[in-house]
């Protein structure tokens, strides 16, 4: 046998990127955002300090070898990296940029598989990676735009289906911001909140259900429904309420924000009322009836939800949520700190 050579990683490189919170996903799919471009379809994000660490280091001469905290280490050949392997996507990119002998190593801040972007961030860190090694990129917005952009098209062909860009353009560019999808794959930025501003994180909560999501079939049943034109006016409505919701956030309107919130997740509930589990449903509740919104993160199916509110309600939200996770193996409060930095190459030996 063959070993391909490829480009040998020489140097050992650290990056990290966040996960994230949204509202408006699948707007950045362009099933949906190519039709309604005149509506100005757009996606809010924020990035959470939970972050996915990269690590790549120089390996065997011709083989990629690929561990991930929640998965069995593997290495192959670098001429025969499996891209239906569960660690697929790290292959995926590792293929793209032709790399070998080189160990990569993820860790991630997140739970596995809990709807905030994991395997997304894990792929942007990883291109950062690479980009720095092979192309010696710093940290700027060229970086972080071809990161978010390699690694977007890396999963759509490793998937075999089409995948958005909200997980990735967030886990580039960090901050909370409305992202425009025009179709012509000139992603425009609206920043929400400023760094220097005061911190929301009081205004919200994140928490894990203990069950990780399967994202495929909800947003399988969501793009059907949007084709076939059953549900178009529920996606014309969450179109707007996305754009009024990234509205309310950025004066800082919470009690506004927490009803847009509501009504959004209501008509996702009607179109697929399985994308919130039975914990989902609970917290969803106990939120709502404090005068709070709730909503799954990515596509629900399990995984995470987050709430915004009034401090004083999201206190007495962190409350009644703590005591519903408590009676679930696994399920927790996560950290609602805003990550104000993006991908990051924290070291570079």
């Amino acid at each position: 046998m063959t070993i391909h050579i490829g480009r040998p990683v020489t140097s050992t490189i650290v990056t990290s990127a966040p996960c994230r919170v949204d509202m408006g996903g699948t707007l950045d799919l362009a099933t949906f955002h190519l039709p309604l471009r005149y509506l100005e379809p757009a996606t809010f994000n924020l990035a959470l300090e939970l972050r996915t660490r990269v690590r790549i280091t120089p390996y065997k001469k011709g083989w990629v070898r690929v561990a991930s905290r929640g998965f069995e280490p593997a290495e192959f050949p670098a001429r025969e990296l499996p891209f239906s392997h569960p660690m697929g996507l790290m292959f995926g990119i590792a293929a793209f940029f032709d790399a070998s002998g080189v160990e990569i190593e993820i860790d991630s801040a997140s739970p596995p598989r809990s709807a905030l972007g994991g395997s997304s961030v894990a792929a942007v860190a990883l291109c950062a990676a690479f980009l720095s090694a092979f192309e010696g990129m710093k940290n700027d917005d060229d970086l972080r735009g071809r990161a978010a952009r390699i690694a977007q098209s890396v999963e759509s062909a490793v998937a075999g289906v089409v995948c958005g860009i909200q997980d990735q353009m967030a886990a580039a560019f960090g901050g909370a911001s409305l992202w425009h999808w025009d179709g012509e794959g000139q992603h425009r930025r609206t920043p929400v909140f400023e760094e220097n501003g005061a911190d929301p994180s009081p205004h919200m909560a994140v928490a894990y259900c203990g069950v990780p999501h399967d994202s495929l079939d909800v947003n399988g049943r969501w793009v059907r429904g949007f084709l076939d034109g059953t549900h178009r006016e529920e996606w014309l409505e969450i179109l707007r309420l996305t754009h009024a919701f990234a509205a309310a956030m950025g004066r800082r309107d919470w009690q506004h924000a927490a009803g847009l919130m509501n009504r959004e997740t209501r008509i996702r509930v009607g179109m697929t009322p399985d994308v919130l589990d039975e914990t989902g449903m609970r917290l969803t509740e106990a939120a709502v009836a404090l005068g709070c919104g709730a909503r799954f993160t990515g596509a629900g199916g399990g995984g995470c939800l987050w709430a915004v509110g009034e401090v004083d309600a999201m206190a007495a939200v962190r409350i009644a949520w703590d005591a519903i996770l408590s009676e679930i193996p696994g399920a927790i409060m996560l950290p609602s700190a805003v990550a104000w930095k993006g991908v990051e190459v924290e070291s570079s030996e």
